[in-house]
C-alpha cells in the first residue's frame, strides 16, 4: 500500500510506454493541498489527486500536452516545474500559490529500486534518474550535502517523513509512517471500521477467534490475526500500538483491556462499551491490579464525544474522526522545537 503509485507507475509505463508523474512541490497560503499531494497521468486516465479542481484540471491538461511530446528527442527523465498562482491564473477563491512538479518518464528510464521499507526518492530538479535511500549510510558524493544531511535526517528519524525541496533537489519519503492499530471484533462494527480506516495512516491488525467471522473480502494492507485467546495478540502488538475493543464477548473484552493496560505501553486503548459495561470494567480492572492512571486512560466508550449513534457505521466515523485528530496532534508536537534544540544547545 505504500508504494502503490510506484506499481501503477510502472504498469503504466509498461502497457502505454510513458506516464507523468504531477506532484506539489511547494504550497504557499491557501492551498487545495499539501506538499508531496500527487497524480499519475497516462493518455487515458489518472490517478491520485492534487486537489483544486481548476489546478487539477491544468495540471491534467499540461501532463497530457507532455505525453503527447514523447519521442521529440528531449533527454532522458524529462523534468520541468510550473508555478501557479491559485487566483490570478485559475481563478480559485483559495488564493495561494504552489508550485508542481511533471516529470515525464518513459520506458527508457529505469527505475532502480532497492527492496525494503523505510525508502526516501530523491532526485535534481533539473533531470537525471531518480535515486533511492533506505539507510541513512546511503548518501551518495554527487548529493548535495545539504541533501545529504536531509535524508540521513529523515532515516534516523531525527527529522519527519515530509516531503520537501533541498538545495534544488525533490526529498520524497515513500513509506509514511502508518500507526500500527490492533482492531478486536469482526463484527458489524469492527467491518465498518475496517472500512473506513482502510484508506487512512493505519496499519491494521484485525483480531478474532474464528476466520469464519472476517468478510469473505478482506481490504489489502489489513492483516488478519486468528488467536483462540485475542488477549495473547494485545500481551505481542509492538510498542505504542493504538488498541480498539469491540468483540462479541464482554469476557474477551475485558480479557484485553486487561492485557493493554497492564502493559502500560499503548498508545491509545478503547472499548466499546455502555456507561454500565465501563462501571463494571472499572470495578473489575481495579480489582485486578490495573492502576487508577491506566484506567482513567481507557476510552469507553469510544469515538468523537457528543457524536451519538449506535450504527456501526456512525461509530466507525467517530473513532476515525477522533483518530485523525490524535494523529494530527501528534504530528504537530513531533514538529515542536524539543528543550535543548530550543535553547540552542544541551
Amino acid at each position: 500500500m505504500t508504494r502503490g503509485w510506484l506499481r501503477h507507475l510502472s504498469d503504466l509505463i509498461a502497457a502505454e510506454g510513458c506516464a507523468v508523474r504531477v506532484t506539489i512541490i511547494r504550497a504557499d497560503g491557501s492551498a487545495p493541498r499539501d506538499v508531496g499531494s500527487a497524480m499519475t497521468v497516462g493518455r487515458q486516465a489518472f490517478t491520485g489527486t492534487i486537489g483544486g479542481g481548476a489546478l487539477e484540471l491544468q495540471a491534467l491538461r499540461e501532463a497530457r500536452a507532455l505525453l503527447a511530446e514523447e519521442g521529440d528527442g528531449e533527454t532522458a527523465w524529462h523534468r520541468t516545474v510550473r508555478d501557479f498562482p491559485l487566483g490570478p491564473a485559475l481563478g480559485q477563491c483559495c488564493g495561494g500559490y504552489v508550485h508542481v512538479l511533471f516529470e515525464r518518464i518513459t520506458d527508457a528510464d529505469v527505475i532502480e529500486r532497492p527492496e525494503g521499507e523505510d525508502l526516501v526518492l530523491l532526485r535534481p530538479l533539473s533531470g537525471g534518474p531518480w535515486q533511492f535511500a533506505r539507510h541513512r549510510k546511503d548518501d551518495q558524493d554527487t548529493w548535495p550535502l545539504p541533501v545529504r544531511a536531509h535524508v540521513r535526517e529523515i532515516l534516523s528519524g531525527a527529522r519527519p517523513r515530509e516531503a520537501a525541496v533541498v538545495d534544488g533537489w525533490y526529498v520524497e519519503p515513500m513509506d509514511a509512517i502508518r500507526q500500527p492499530l490492533f482492531l478486536y471484533g469482526a463484527g458489524h462494527v469492527g467491518r465498518a471500521v475496517v472500512k473506513v480506516l482502510t484508506d487512512l495512516p493505519f496499519e491494521i491488525y484485525w483480531v478474532d477467534t474464528d476466520t469464519d467471522r472476517y468478510p469473505d473480502t478482506v481490504p489489502d494492507g489489513v492483516q488478519r490475526l486468528v488467536s483462540a485467546d485475542p488477549a495473547d495478540a494485545a500481551r505481542h502488538a509492538p510498542k505504542g500500538a493504538w488498541h480498539v475493543i469491540m468483540t462479541y464477548s464482554h469476557a474477551i473484552d475485558f480479557d484485553i483491556c486487561q492485557a493493554v493496560l497492564g502493559r502500560g505501553d499503548y498508545g491509545y486503548a478503547g472499548v466499546i462499551a455502555s456507561k454500565t459495561k465501563r462501571a463494571r470494567f472499572t470495578r473489575r480492572l481495579r480489582e485486578a491490579g490495573i492502576t487508577e492512571a491506566a484506567i482513567a486512560d481507557l476510552h469507553a466508550p469510544i469515538g468523537l464525544a457528543g457524536l451519538d449513534g449506535k450504527e456501526p457505521a456512525v461509530i466507525a466515523v467517530s473513532l476515525a474522526a477522533d483518530f485523525l485528530l490524535r494523529l494530527q496532534q501528534g504530528a504537530a508536537a513531533s514538529r515542536l522545537p524539543q528543550k535543548n534544540e530550543a535553547r540552542g544547545g544541551s
